[in-house]
């Protein structure tokens, strides 16, 4: 069925499955990680125009595209980046995942239905398929609705997901039956109609490398969507033993089994959420569960194949439109539509690219959006308060800074948020303006402060000299030792003197204090030579 989808050889689905299931039992993190091919890859790989073509070349590109999804996969995993997924905004996830689920249930219009239409797009294709109920195969939807209602109902019996299966053997099975009889009615196409099901596993077949330019956009849209699906699977589920998953361990256990299944003629896989819940459902403890169903489909293509064959292509429509319905997260989208403005708009951005757009460019777009956001996040969470000081129990209360520097005081400024390009313009209005011989002490709280970025280096440079100029001076306290080698190696110390640097102490505030202090004694010394220079 996910073969279907992608609108590949389903045998490579198979072969996907099977080493798939195998390699990522042995190598992700998340013990009963089942590793295989998704619906969510599937539709990326429908989009990429050389894995449609229906030849040889077609299959080589699946293989490449597998090959470039693994290595970009195991890279990340080595990397030890397996928190990345964190950056990517739930709004954008919302978006993605449920236009994902329509896009499943889209894609199936013309199996389930019989008519073939030649609209472009999954949309255009629907919607042309509804202005023709004329021409559509009434069998096809028959037994594809068959399929559907046997699943909901199977399900609830003592069968429970393995009347999953059962239906579709029964939805397959009407059809052939009916025929022997010498009814035609149900007649409906069979997936050896379309490709002979082989008695026999796959081989070793390393392709040529001539397709990796043109593979590389599409695998890095695998990439994101395969790591998504297995970062919720690592997020959401504790091993058996109790131990911690490792999201960059489940990134490389994922990128092995697609470099697996690139020599061994499979489609691109990734962590599947539906097939783990089943593999927990059914009272697995091990990663063994998934090796025996990697050696039970083995098995299966080996001993039965010629049934495999009988598989009604309506019966498989119709399961996938059930998945796609499934899939949806209505409640998910309501929230993140109720929650503002911004998160409402990106996701709504999100979902209508994913439904218009060839998904490999709609990932792309929600990668290069929640990187934006991310940005402009941060850089709207710069605050600058002004600390000021009780003389009864030595506690600090916060206010806004001032609008000027006031003359002849101490003005200690806290900062909040991370201090990098996109917030250093935030950051630069924040702070008070000098005033012209106010001879005062900006004194500026950087405490857990890693690193700064050039642009707020020069902020802060080009603010030294501003209140140099008008006769006070800059300060910085708490600064961390990331940070005092850069201000060393910007210059930036030279500007301020190396007496207006204050490290961080154990003790919270201690550093603000001691500059406080040295700042106190500078304005007298200020004030008093430029007494004694007027006297």
């Amino acid at each position: 069925a996910t073969g279907l989808l992608a609108g590949v050889n389903p045998i490579l689905a198979l072969h996907a499955y099977l080493v798939g299931t195998i390699a990522g039992a042995v190598t992700t993190s998340t013990v009963l990680m089942s590793v295989q091919a998704t619906g969510a890859m599937a539709v990326v790989i429908s989009d990429v125009p050389q894995t449609q073509t229906g030849d040889a070349r077609a299959q080589e590109a699946l293989a490449v595209l597998a090959l470039l999804t693994g290595l970009m996969m195991l890279t990340l995993g080595l990397a030890r980046l397996g928190s990345l997924v964190r950056f990517v905004p739930s709004s954008v996830l919302v978006g993605f995942v449920n236009a994902v689920a329509i896009n499943i249930m889209l894609s199936q219009v013309d199996e389930v239905t019989g008519y073939q239409s030649d609209a472009g797009g999954r949309v255009g294709k629907a919607l042309d398929t509804l202005l023709h109920p004329g021409q559509l195969d009434y069998a096809s939807v028959a037994i594809a609705a068959l399929t559907i209602v046997l699943i909901v109902v199977l399900e609830r019996t003592r069968l429970g997901a393995l009347g999953m299966v059962v239906a579709i053997a029964l939805g397959s099975a009407l059809p052939v039956v009916l025929g022997a009889l010498g009814a035609t009615a149900l007649a409906v196409p069979m997936l050896a109609d379309i490709v002979s099901v082989p008695n026999g596993l796959p081989d070793l077949d390393v392709p040529s490398l001539a397709l990796v330019p043109a593979m590389l956009v599409p695998a890095f849209s695998l990439v994101f969507v395969g790591l998504v699906q297995g970062a919720a699977i690592g997020g959401t589920m504790t091993n058996p033993d109790g131990s911690a998953n490792d999201p960059s361990g489940d990134f490389r256990g994922q990128g092995v089994a697609n470099l697996a299944t690139g020599v061994l003629q499979g489609m691109p896989v990734a962590g599947s959420m539906s097939a783990t819940n089943l593999v927990r459902a059914a009272g697995a403890r091990t990663a063994t569960a998934n090796l025996a169903a990697g050696l039970v489909m083995a098995a299966t293509m080996l001993l039965f194949a010629d049934v495999v064959g009988y598989v009604a292509m309506p019966a498989l429509g119709g399961l996938l439109v059930l998945i796609g319905w499934r899939s949806l997260k209505v409640d998910q989208l309501v929230l993140t539509w109720r929650t503002g403005p911004v998160p409402a708009t990106t996701m709504a951005i999100t979902f209508v690219l994913t439904l218009l757009i060839p998904l490999q460019y709609a990932v792309l777009v929600g990668v290069g959006l929640a990187v934006l956001l991310h940005v402009a996040r941060q850089a709207n969470r710069v605050v600058v308060k002004h600390w000021v000081f009780d003389d009864d129990d030595g506690f600090p209360s916060e206010a806004d800074p001032p609008a000027v520097v006031p003359a002849g005081e101490v003005v200690v400024l806290a900062t909040y948020g991370s201090l990098f390009f996109a917030s250093a313009p935030a950051f630069e209005g924040q702070l008070p303006r000098p005033v012209t011989g106010a001879h005062a002490v900006v004194v500026l709280r950087l405490r857990a402060k890693e690193e700064l970025g050039s642009t707020v280096i020069k902020v802060l440079i080009g603010y030294a000299e501003q209140l140099a100029a008008s006769g006070s001076r800059l300060m910085l306290a708490g600064l961390t030792p990331g940070v005092r080698r850069q201000v060393d190696d910007t210059g930036l110390t030279a500007v301020l003197g190396a007496d207006a640097l204050f490290m961080a102490q154990p003790r919270v505030g201690l550093s603000v204090r001691e500059a406080v202090e040295h700042a106190e004694r500078w304005i007298e010394e200020s004030a008093a030579a430029t007494g004694s220079g007027e006297g």
